[in-house]
């Protein structure tokens, strides 16, 4: 059974975002109607999104999406999950697995290598390193980053795993790992494949984690231009240069591709990611990208609902040490809503019934699902224990087993 709470310290923190619940105050919300099966208690934030696209301009770009990278959710999106031609957004993961090898220590800034054959001889944009001179890595992740240097991006895959083929599998194992869920790689350069691909989605999540577990790194993506072997070439993202606001990430070309982009802006602490793939040239692709990221940052705000580890109420806890447990969010915990509507909002919690321990803190209790005023789903979020609970003695759990019984009984499940 699940069990829904509308809590009135919530209510509280909608008409005043600075306020915190406490554990005590937040423990006794009033109960609403509860449903009579089980569901799935969380849910991806991504895949929720404000049920009104305020304004939203025409986006010329075959597929598309922007994103609050505070709160997590998609603010538009067109053919999200549709499989694209990535072109050099490709190097958006060689990056990823460069900057996880220099923290891992399996890389150093200084260290040298040699560009190889084939990765003098590829074809399309390079950063042109000489087969005679050994480039540094800061120098090949500038290399990479700014210039889109495909014989930068083969000799950074070959001194990571020895080859660009093993590297390929890296790609793809990381690709996994952090949900991408509809993307192959099969390159490091995003030269085209017959199973070369990604989606949008996909592609906010990968920038989404390079801002998030990189932030030492992200810098690159906001240098305008770059020179190695005497040759100075521009970031050919546009937007770095027409608006102080964005400052990163990657662009992406190919005749079958089109003209890709993925922008970053940051304004007044607040993030936004947008992608835009199959438009018509530079110029298309960066007019598109700011159409959505002004509109994100004029039409939505994402005010901070609570700190790190803040509870919000206690859940009942069957066969613990402890009758009870905190729930909240480990970290500091973001909505995205038209402008002027937070304070409309109404949360409800949402936990699986019965809650079992033993409960380790971090592990997924339930939802608070955010609705507005047609009692529609804007945003959810998942709850999480914010203590361990142990498991009671023998006689507790024996005691609690005959109060779940009898109370299946009486409520026919």
């Amino acid at each position: 059974m699940k069990k829904k709470l509308t809590l009135l310290t919530l209510s509280l923190l909608m008409a005043g975002w600075q306020v915190q619940a406490a554990p005590q105050a937040a423990s006794a919300p009033r109960q609403a109607s509860a449903p009579a099966a089980s569901a799935p208690a969380a849910a991806n934030p991504a895949a929720t999104q404000p049920v009104t696209a305020v304004g939203l301009p025409e986006i010329k770009a075959s597929a598309y999406a922007v994103y609050d990278a505070q709160s997590g959710q998609m603010l538009a999106s067109h053919k999200l999950n549709e499989h694209i031609e990535p072109a050099s957004l490709t190097k958006l993961m060689t990056a990823y697995l460069v900057f996880k090898a220099l923290e891992e220590g399996k890389l150093k800034p200084d260290q040298t290598f040699t560009v190889s054959e084939q990765g003098w001889k590829v074809e399309g944009s390079r950063m042109f390193l000489d087969p005679k001179t050994p480039a540094r890595v800061d120098d090949l992740l500038k290399g990479l980053i700014v210039q889109s240097g495909n014989d930068a991006s083969i000799t950074l895959a070959e001194a990571v795993a020895g080859s660009e083929a093993q590297f390929v599998q890296l790609m793809n194992a990381e690709a996994k790992r952090l949900g991408m869920k509809d993307t192959n790689f099969e390159n490091s350069t995003g030269l085209p494949g017959a199973q070369h691909y990604t989606s949008v989605q996909d592609l906010i999540t990968l920038s989404a984690a390079i801002i998030h577990d990189y932030p030492q790194y992200y810098p690159l993506y906001s240098i305008q231009s770059y020179s190695y072997n005497n040759i100075t070439q521009p970031n050919r993202n546009l937007l770095l240069y027409r608006d102080p606001d964005v400052d990163g990430m990657k662009t992406g070309h190919t005749d079958s591709a089109g003209y890709n982009l993925v922008a970053s802006s940051k304004r007044n602490g607040r993030r936004v990611i947008s992608v835009v793939v199959g438009t018509e040239s530079m110029q298309a692709r960066a007019a598109e990208s700011s159409k959505l990221l002004n509109w994100a940052l004029q039409s939505y705000d994402t005010p901070k609902l609570y700190e790190a580890e803040t509870a919000i109420s206690q859940v009942k806890v069957y066969k613990g040490a402890d009758n009870a447990v905190n729930v909240g969010f480990i970290d500091a915990t973001y909505i995205t809503v038209p402008h002027g509507q937070a304070a409309q909002l109404q949360p409800v919690l949402e936990t699986v019934q019965p809650v079992l321990a033993p409960i380790s803190k971090g592990q997924v209790l339930g939802t608070v699902k955010f609705m507005d005023a047609q009692n529609r789903v804007v945003a959810q979020k998942d709850v999480v224990a914010l203590n361990d609970v142990a498991e009671a003695g023998f006689f507790g759990r024996l005691w609690d087993s005959i109060v779940l019984w009898f109370k299946s009984l009486f409520s026919g499940s």
